[in-house]
């Protein structure tokens, strides 16, 4: 492996480097968008039964806020329950937009690395094609060791590049997609919390 590293160059540690955070990155965002962390089930039919027994209480709506995201974004609206609907609403969706925009983070970073890998794989095939053109202009073509060498190095960084770029974009796409399936839940259950509070629906 290190001599593969070596062959293709100095243009292979940054495409490691690259490796290396967006594996970072897909972990901690698997890690961080488990259901029980974003989207607990029942979360409002639990707030429902609180609020009928009379026992849904600040410290209640803090303990929910710290649970989960979808904790955050009820709690918003709890705290302004005895306002209108409208008002509830509107601190549901401050809060909300914030939630997503944590929800998105290291996304754009990893969309990053897979449009930047495959460059730099193909500027490592520049410089070895660059490498093996001046080694025919100053030896000719009677060394094949040294137009091997170039054009090696041009294949290594072009394979390390796609290599890492391939999964980076399949990653990036399912990622992405979770946060948007995870925030049509959120919009569902903020609507049916409003609703219910206001006595426009049947928990």
């Amino acid at each position: 492996m290190l001599e593969l590293v070596k062959a293709g160059g100095w243009l292979m540690w940054p495409i490691i480097a690259c490796s290396v955070i967006a594996m970072a990155i897909v972990v901690e965002r698997l890690w961080a968008y488990r259901k029980s962390k974003v989207l607990p089930s029942n979360l409002v039919a639990q707030i429902w039964q609180l609020h009928q027994n009379k026992q849904l209480t600040n410290a209640h709506i803090a303990t929910v806020r710290k649970k989960s995201h979808l904790g955050r974004v009820l709690a918003a609206g709890l705290v302004n329950r005895l306002h209108s609907r409208e008002v509830m609403k509107e601190a549901i969706e401050e809060e909300g937009r914030q939630v997503v925009h944590e929800l998105e983070r290291y996304l754009n970073t990893l969309g990053t690395i897979a449009n930047i890998t495959p460059l730099l794989g193909l500027l490592g095939t520049v410089i070895g094609m660059i490498k093996v053109f001046t080694a025919i202009s100053s030896a000719g073509v009677g060394n094949p060791t040294v137009l091997a060498g170039g054009i090696s190095e041009a294949l290594i960084t072009t394979a390390a590049g796609l290599s890492v770029a391939i999964p980076a974009v399949i990653f990036h796409r399912y990622l992405s997609g979770r946060v948007d399936r995870i925030v049509v839940g959120m919009e569902e259950q903020a609507v049916k919390l409003i609703e219910v509070m206001h006595g426009e629906r049947e928990q």
